[in-house]
């Protein structure tokens, strides 16, 4: 037998090109070829070889990248069935050939199309994220990760990724270049990959906002963030035909207290727009009920306080416009507001 013949009357058709490159032993034999055959194929200068434990590459040579990715998938998936790794299903569209197991780390970020990331070969190791309770150990160049809770993974090239924000989080926690960490983070949010606050609440659930090259990585992180939600929010005042506003003050009463700063406020209307850029760290209840306490308190003034995401202005700009437009044509009905003294922030 070559690595052309045939491997048994079962015919691989029905498998992807790469599928048909790296199989597990249980594969190859539920399509006959028996262990003592695999293993006369993997001898050295033999026309397969043992990619890793229990997973064997049909072709001599170096694995492509493809194959490295497909090849630890299949060393740490679960297969439902003695030889039958789970197959897709039309009302479980995230549930692959590859159950319980899918890329993390750098290499998933390579594959959301990060330019800051090394290219697949040149990765030492792929990280793969497994439920906590698998049995697994890391061997050859799959680092074996594990949560007590697996993200829903997005199908990227056909395999099963994790989300970026997660992606990040694990690939952050072994490096201690400051600043590659904030490369990273910042192409996550000037990409438009995700928005701080999902990239956040990962580091902290990782308990990585401890180290200071991360802290420092984060700040700047929600910095840039700022930056491109303000720009979203001139771009959707300019673009869908909204009243200017003032821009950047603080409301205080006048000879009174300070009553917090807003990013837009149409004076003659009472309304004010207030970017929700919260970056949760420990305590992000007690960060809501800052934001809550000021819009209460400017609400019994008269002003009335639209709250806009980052996400939402990037998502549906014109539906937040909407809202924005809303209230404004809203103020003729109700009651004046109290007179605030507006200043510059």
């Amino acid at each position: 037998m070559t690595h052309n013949t045939p491997l048994s009357p079962r015919p691989l058709r029905h498998l992807s090109d790469v599928r048909r490159r790296v199989l597990t032993t249980a594969q190859l034999r539920s399509h006959g070829v028996a262990a003592t055959e695999i293993a006369e194929q993997c001898r050295p200068g033999g026309p397969w070889q043992q990619l890793l434990p229990g997973v064997v590459l049909l072709h001599p040579g170096p694995p492509t990248s493809e194959e490295r990715l497909h090849g630890a998938l299949l060393f740490t998936a679960r297969e439902p069935a003695p030889g039958v790794p789970a197959q897709p299903t039309p009302d479980s569209p995230h549930r692959t050939v590859y159950a319980d197991a899918m890329i993390t780390g750098l290499a998933a970020l390579t594959l959301h199309g990060f330019s800051a990331t090394p290219p697949l070969l040149a990765l030492d190791h792929v990280d793969v994220l497994v439920p906590r309770m698998r049995r697994l150990r890391s061997t050859s160049y799959v680092r074996v990760l594990r949560t007590p809770a697996l993200p829903t993974p997005e199908q990227v090239t056909g395999l099963p990724v994790a989300p970026v924000p997660r992606a990040l989080a694990d690939a952050v926690a072994d490096l201690t270049d400051a600043e590659a960490v904030r490369r990273l983070l910042t192409e996550a949010v000037r990409g438009g990959h995700c928005e701080p606050a999902a990239v956040v609440r990962e580091l902290n659930q990782a308990k990585l906002l401890s180290r200071p090259h991360v802290v420092d990585a984060v700040d700047s992180l929600v910095a840039e963030g700022r930056a491109i939600a303000e720009a979203r929010l001139y771009r959707m005042v300019r673009e869908h035909g909204l009243p200017d506003p003032v821009w950047n003050v603080d409301l205080r009463l006048p000879g009174g207290p300070h009553l917090g700063g807003l990013d837009a406020y149409w004076p003659e209307q009472g309304v004010a727009v207030e970017l929700d850029t919260r970056a949760p760290r420990q305590d992000e209840d007690a960060l809501w009920s800052e934001y809550a306490r000021k819009r209460e308190h400017l609400e019994r003034l008269g002003i009335t306080v639209v709250y806009l995401t980052p996400r939402k202005l990037r998502d549906a700009m014109e539906q937040q416009a909407a809202v924005v437009r809303t209230a404004l044509m809203a103020a003729d009905d109700r009651d004046p507001a109290a007179h605030v003294v507006v200043l510059p922030r």
